[in-house]
């Protein structure tokens, strides 16, 4: 649809013969603000949408609900060093239990006999 001069001028003269002369810088003041509000929210709903989009590509979170179990770590990963480290000290423990075990033992046969523990 092209239009040509002969048509906007008719296109002018219908205008101001409907709404005169003295309203027109009214009506286009209007026009204008209108306009400026419609890019606005047409500008808000492009803007909208690339956040809807962002928010989209986001990879959702599914995990389970937490619950109150310990799970045993992983096998060592072949450090030497913390594998003897460990070894030592597991043997410490095994000692500390037997030291322990031998202790209760002689209170409870001290306490057998009457005698108080040194």
């Amino acid at each position: 649809m092209n239009l040509g001069p002969l048509e906007i001028g008719l296109i002018i003269l219908a205008v101001l013969l409907l709404f005169g002369y003295k309203k027109l810088p009214d009506a286009s003041r209007s026009l204008g603000r209108s306009l400026r509000i419609f890019k606005g929210e047409m500008k808000g709903m492009k803007d909208d949408d690339r956040a809807a989009d962002v928010r989209s590509k986001e990879p959702a979170q599914t995990s389970a609900p937490l619950r109150g179990e310990v799970i045993p770590p992983a096998a060592p990963l072949g450090d030497p060093v913390a594998e003897a480290r460990a070894a030592q000290l597991e043997a410490e423990a095994r000692a500390a239990e037997a030291q322990a075990a031998a202790l209760r033992a002689r209170a409870a046969q001290a306490a057998a006999s009457g005698d108080t523990p040194r």
